[in-house]
């Protein structure tokens, strides 16, 4: 699995598993007051975040194809990446706990978490390894000083 799903399809894949998952347990739900649009607000906050790393990328005309990362020609340290190294995947994570607290289900919470591991596990890892491979030092200073997530 590792680097072979890209990460756009595997958070739509976790939310079909939190929208499975969701009927399980029909007594294990909640109400909040605002629940919706809170879910709706950090949904546009994860969409702002995933499209701000997306926007950085392309104008410094580097790929964003986590799949092949051997194509990589650029290491991109500014904008939003001073912050998240990951911010599409950070963009990710947050529309997936929208996703789930718009579901309502004390279950599904488990979701975002699994995503988390299976990021850091099948994909992060390997990219850092892969740009430690290509840019030495330089991505080691980078890694040291901005968080992986946040």
């Amino acid at each position: 699995m590792a680097l072979k799903i890209p990460p756009l399809l595997l958070m739509l894949l976790f939310m079909l598993l939190a929208w499975l998952l969701a009927p399980l347990l029909p007594d294990a739900v909640w109400v909040l007051l605002l629940q919706r649009q809170f879910s709706l607000l950090l949904a546009l906050i994860g969409v702002t975040v995933c499209g701000a790393g997306v926007i950085r990328f392309r104008l410094l005309g580097t790929t964003m194809n986590p799949v092949n990362l051997a194509v990589t020609s650029r290491l991109v340290t500014d904008g939003i990446y001073r912050f998240s190294r990951n911010p599409m995947y950070l963009g990710f994570l947050l529309l997936l706990v929208a996703w789930s607290l718009y579901l309502q289900s004390f279950l599904v919470l488990l979701v975002p978490p699994a995503f988390v591991l299976c990021m850091n596990h099948f994909q992060i890892c390997l990219e850092e390894q892969a740009l430690v491979a290509r840019f030495g030092d330089v991505y080691v200073d980078y890694r040291q000083r901005v968080r992986r997530w946040l």
